[in-house]
């Protein structure tokens, strides 16, 4: 493949490396990136069998592009930064962990040749994780964590210890996760897959590399016969013009696909406060839920003083939205919630205001009348939580932005923990 000297606008530095199917170039006017330019070439067995497929390029850039697009919406850390010409995407430039991160989900190739008397199919709850030591000339052997720790790798400056292969492998079967949901609202499942990481000139550890059709297998419906990915290509003994049209078709089916991945499900937060004074309140409650990706309403109105107004605005929300989640804010004697709550079959979430008399306060939302199941959070933010965590049931990418915060706060103790025990050294 030519070396080409602009790619999109964008004048390009010296070739960092040259693999099977891409190119990545540094870009001396964008500091600390590069870009990836993608190879019409498809290739199995380590590249012992590999061809020309014209349009493969274009292809791979956009279902790549597609599948970061859902990822960086769920908070995932990752290098991809944005397409750059039909067959090249902007990057942030990352040293790469020589590791390839697969995950499975169920038993099938490779897998059941190295563990003999496993049955095709077999479903690992929770998915399997298996690492491999990136080395084509042996064949990329699998390797333990320990091995992996024990390796000492430096990479841009940061050494890759348990607590990095920990955060690695958590990212990774999140992303597997993340992207099971995603395809399963098109009825396919997603069977197994690799990804790569880098670290960034700061020493941030990021999802890197390329996700597209070479990085998994996706079964239509969980039919193998209906494999849609690059083991079509593996399994072919002669390939022929008509077998290499074939696997561009599913490739292009699959990039089409990726257009339908977005959660179907129109959800709304309503945050009712009884009074104008709970503003405050409200709008961190507000805050914190929007963070998480959720769409909120704030309304004012009495359960006391306006009840026949307060279920005329409910039902108008239960009328419009598929997911629905009510947050009561009112003290003193706290009426809005469980006046909600006997009237709707969908959850109310109570979060009275801050008060000095709270503890006294508090039990109207906690001693409610039987038949009715409120449940009550003190602080906004938990309550934004909890709405998160009732719509995420069926709005995958909000449970995806949960997982992701919930990860990001482990690693910063990780880190924390870590700075400590370096002062003790």
């Amino acid at each position: 493949m030519s070396i080409p000297k602009e790619v999109g606008g964008y004048k390009l530095g010296n070739l960092i490396i040259e693999g099977k199917t891409k190119q990545v170039f540094d870009l001396p006017e964008v500091p600390d990136h590069c870009l990836l330019l993608n190879k019409d070439r498809i290739t199995a067995g380590d590249g012992v069998k590999a061809h020309d497929m014209e349009g493969k390029a274009a292809i791979s850039n956009q279902t790549n592009a597609k599948v970061f697009e859902i990822l960086k919406a769920t908070g995932i850390k990752t290098a991809f930064v944005k397409i750059a010409s039909p067959t090249a995407f902007l990057s942030k430039k990352c040293d790469m962990v020589p590791i390839e991160w697969v995950t499975r989900r169920l038993a099938t190739g490779s897998f059941l040749k190295r563990n003999p008397g496993v049955s095709e199919g077999f479903r690992f709850t929770p998915p399997k994780q298996e690492t491999f030591f990136k080395d084509d000339a042996n064949h990329d052997p699998q390797w333990s964590e320990e091995q992996i720790v024990s390796a000492n790798f430096k990479i841009n400056g940061l050494l890759i210890g348990q607590d990095e292969v920990d955060y690695m492998r958590k990212v990774t079967i999140l992303v597997f996760e993340i992207l099971e949901k995603a395809w399963a609202l098109r009825d396919c499942a997603l069977i197994d897959m690799k990804i790569e990481f880098g670290v960034d000139s700061n020493g941030n550890i990021l999802l890197a590399d390329v996700i597209d059709s070479d990085s998994w297998r996706l079964w239509p419906s969980g039919d193998k016969r209906l494999m849609v990915d690059k083991q079509v290509y593996r399994n072919l003994a002669n390939v022929t013009a008509a077998d290499l049209d074939t696997v561009k078709r599913n490739f292009n089916w699959v990039k089409d696909q990726l257009d339908h991945l977005k959660p179907n499900v129109h959800h709304k937060v309503v945050v009712f406060m009884g009074s104008p004074a709970d503003q405050e309140h409200c709008q961190k409650i507000a805050k914190a839920a929007r963070e998480l990706g959720l769409d909120v309403d704030l309304r004012v109105t009495s359960a006391h003083k306006a009840t026949e107004e307060t279920l005329r605005i409910m039902q108008h929300y239960e009328d419009t939205h598929g997911a629905l989640v009510f947050i009561a804010v009112a003290g003193r004697s706290n009426g809005l919630g469980p006046v909600l709550s006997g009237n709707t079959s969908y959850p109310v979430i109570n979060c009275p205001p801050p008060s000095d008399k709270l503890v006294q306060d508090i039990w109207s939302s906690l001693s409610v009348p039987s038949g009715l199941g409120c449940a009550t959070v003190i602080y906004p933010d938990s309550a934004a939580l909890m709405a998160a965590q009732i719509i995420g049931l069926q709005d995958y990418l909000v449970w995806a932005r949960l997982r992701v915060k919930q990860l990001d706060m482990a690693a910063a103790l990780r880190v924390a923990d870590k700075k400590l025990r370096n002062l003790n050294l």
